[in-house]
């Protein structure tokens, strides 16, 4: 790969689109379109209404709180960081706030940006951000309707266990995980 490359250009030449599916979270679009070898193929493309929003629950002991509930679309239970989604033109910070509160009751004395990411991006363009939450007290939980949680809290080395022998796969979760990680390894976090 030349090092001159315009990471900027795009390759993909697009002919038409055709919205298939639309719902208040996804948009599915069909694209004619060419690739970048110049042959004609079909892509389809999911498009997000919301961006994804999750938040780590570091205690003063240094244990993780964890919110498990089923995952409808993969058919199995899930243990993960509490998440959920932010409308566009709603503040990040004010909706993993909000997340943090009704998934597990716990508020947070500072949220601060954790890391941003793309979730799957092949065929989507979901994005999303990553909040640490510090300073937590407990309160009271008020789920969405369609939530049935569970909470449970663990330490950082028994969440990567639990990850490396497959049992946590949530992407948000294990990126966060491993992040936490390395930020304890290079001592910054206090």
């Amino acid at each position: 790969m030349s090092s001159d490359f315009d990471e900027t250009r795009d390759p993909w030449t697009r002919l038409s689109k055709r919205v298939v599916f639309d719902s208040p979270w996804i948009t599915v679009e069909d694209h004619t379109c060419r690739d970048p070898a110049g042959n004609d193929t079909q892509y389809g493309v999911v498009r997000f209404k919301n961006r994804a929003v999750g938040v780590i629950p570091l205690h003063d002991d240094g244990t993780i709180t964890l919110v498990g509930q089923y995952r409808f679309a993969l058919e199995q239970y899930s243990w993960e960081f509490p998440e959920g989604g932010c409308p566009q033109g709603r503040d990040m910070i004010d909706t993993a706030a909000m997340e943090l509160s009704e998934e597990t009751g716990l508020r947070a004395e500072s949220l601060t940006h954790f890391m941003d990411y793309h979730l799957s991006n092949s065929v989507t363009d979901e994005s999303g951000a990553l909040y640490l939450a510090r300073g937590l007290t407990q309160g009271e939980a008020h789920p969405e309707d369609s939530e049935e949680l569970h909470i449970r809290r663990v330490t950082l080395d028994a969440l990567l266990k639990e990850i490396e022998a497959g049992k946590i796969t949530d992407s948000i979760t294990v990126m966060g995980a491993y992040k936490l990680a390395l930020w304890r390894a290079e001592v910054k976090l206090d």
